[in-house]
């Protein structure tokens, strides 16, 4: 019984199952953090929650950096009522081995690779998540920057807002945990569970198979994984881009076709060409000037966190009341069922994000990147197990990173500019 109720930060030299009745510490760990909207990330000491019965322990190998993380640390979405708490740590795209397991976990083993992405809580009851689109719930939890409800995604002391993946440690309950394939590398598997599955629901739900012709707006690290998705999916891919820059990359990923959108003539050329259009762009842009690419019945799926986005959210709404519908919707994540299939198809097919491994030192470098617009259309990975320890305290004394004022329009204002357009015109 002593061993069981010592630190866990020593669990990774030995995995155990907790008995039950035996109280459980809290769990030590480090993590990376910001204190304010500069997004100044440096090493903290933290703790996550000790172990409850349907949880699982995971020691993080990996995270993924998502353009959604700078959003959130830059606090880009103040002005419309959902503001960071500080310190802030992100991270929705965590890859590790299970530790520990609590008493009623089915799920997970010891020893199995595991990934957490963008959600850790629901209801588990409401219609959406009896079929797996936690994503829905009104009552869902973000892996980082939300609030628990029912202490099954609690921080610790409780009380905080979730804390992310940028850290050594992650206890999550089993429904949000996800089985990561044995032969598929931990590296690789974090931005499937955030780019991979932001992509692959919208395809899965338009219908997206052998002859769809999709288009994908917008080549940065979302873009390239929903390129490769789609071809796997027996799609016939267009990408689309500012210029003919990232041609290249676009045909490397699977692209078939390619427009680009500021020469007149290419977007003529490709006019009502496309089943299915999937927009990542991550900031405020006139997303009705690719309508044209549209073929009659398609639809046009906003992705990127912006004004367009949070107002096809609420046209979405009033469509339902007066049973309208139009070629102009929002998607954002999807559910567990939806993200476990998509990294089995990745698996499965030898899939792999495009992607650059970083020590967690170069965390700040990598905001600036993303905030350029990441040109290289890579994920950026941190690489917990190498890089975040104790003598990173030491060693990470970069300056700030070089982030532009807030691009996503995200005001109520430009909200409603917005929702006025897609509500009246499309």
């Amino acid at each position: 019984p002593a061993a069981l109720r010592r630190p866990f930060s020593t669990l990774g030299r030995s995995p155990l199952r907790p008995s039950a009745g035996i109280a459980m510490a809290a769990i030590d760990a480090l993590c990376m953090a910001c204190n304010d909207e500069t997004c100044d990330f440096k090493p903290m000491r933290f703790q996550r929650r000790p172990l409850g019965p349907e949880d699982v322990l995971i020691d993080l190998k990996f995270c993924g950096v998502c353009h959604s993380d700078l959003h959130t640390a830059a606090n880009h979405m103040k002005d419309i009522g959902k503001g960071a708490e500080y310190p802030c740590v992100p991270g929705h795209e965590l890859a590790g081995i299970c530790v520990a397991v609590g008493e009623k976990v089915t799920k997970v083993k010891v020893g199995d690779q595991v990934g957490v992405g963008c959600l850790v809580d629901s209801c588990h009851d409401c219609a959406a998540c009896k079929v797996g689109e936690e994503q829905k719930c009104a009552k869902r939890v973000g892996t980082y920057g939300g609030k628990d409800t029912t202490g099954r995604a609690a921080s610790y002391p409780p009380g905080k807002m979730t804390m992310g993946g940028y850290a050594s440690k992650m206890v999550v309950h089993e429904r949000f945990a996800i089985l990561i394939p044995p032969d598929y590398p931990l590296k690789f598997a974090g931005p499937v569970l955030c780019a991979g599955i932001t992509m692959y629901d919208p395809l899965k739900r338009y219908g997206a198979t052998k002859g769809t012709r999709v288009g994908v707006i917008g080549l940065g690290g979302l873009g390239v994984m929903g390129i490769k998705l789609a071809k796997a999916l027996g799609c016939v891919v267009t990408a689309i881009s500012r210029t003919k820059a990232k041609e290249h990359l676009a045909t490397a990923a699977g692209a078939v076709n390619y427009v680009a959108s500021a020469d007149p003539a290419s977007m003529t050329a490709g006019a009502g060409s496309l089943d299915l259009i999937l927009n990542t762009i991550p900031a405020a842009h006139d997303w009705a000037a690719y309508q044209v690419l549209l073929a009659k019945g398609g639809k046009h799926v906003l992705l990127g966190v912006h004004s367009g986005l949070a107002a096809a959210i609420y046209a979405e709404k009033i469509r339902k009341l007066s049973f309208t519908s139009s070629t102009v919707v929002m998607s954002m994540i999807g559910g567990i069922t939806n993200t476990q299939e998509v990294i089995d198809l990745c698996a499965r097919d030898g899939i792999y994000p495009d992607i650059e491994v970083v020590l967690v030192q170069k965390l700040n470098e990598v905001y600036t990147a993303l905030d350029a617009s990441n040109d290289a259309g890579k994920r950026f990975v941190l690489d917990l197990e190498g890089s975040l320890n104790e003598e990173t305290f030491n060693t990470c004394d970069a300056p700030p990173p070089k982030l532009a004022p807030n691009a996503t329009g995200m005001t109520m204002p430009s909200i409603l500019k917005e929702l006025a357009k897609m509500v009246f015109l499309y």
